[in-house]
């Protein structure tokens, strides 16, 4: 999903919101920093996200080469991205 920058600190400050409603949070820093450095953070999981996804699409392709017709794609590439996340460390 590509989502663009101002969502992503929208993103940020409907999760900071909801933790300062739940008592869950004591803010050390000042808002607008903490906010800033939450959308950063969203924004490049995002991209290991994707980047997760081009790397599971390559792979398929070449298992495809390799065997065509002998696979369903889709189911494929739950699979293969949930295990990949796992190695990686990504948490979906």
């Amino acid at each position: 999903m590509k989502l663009t920058t101002v969502q992503f600190d929208k993103l940020a400050r409907k999760i900071l919101e909801g933790l300062k409603g739940a008592n869950a949070v004591e803010l050390q820093a000042p808002e607008e920093k903490i906010l800033k450095r939450a959308a950063q953070i969203l924004a490049s999981e995002f991209q290991r996200e994707a980047d997760l996804d081009k790397e599971v699409n390559r792979m398929l392709d070449d298992l495809e080469k390799s065997n065509p017709g002998e696979f369903q794609r889709y189911k494929m590439f739950v699979m293969l991205k949930k295990r990949l996340a796992k190695e990686k460390g990504i948490i979906l």
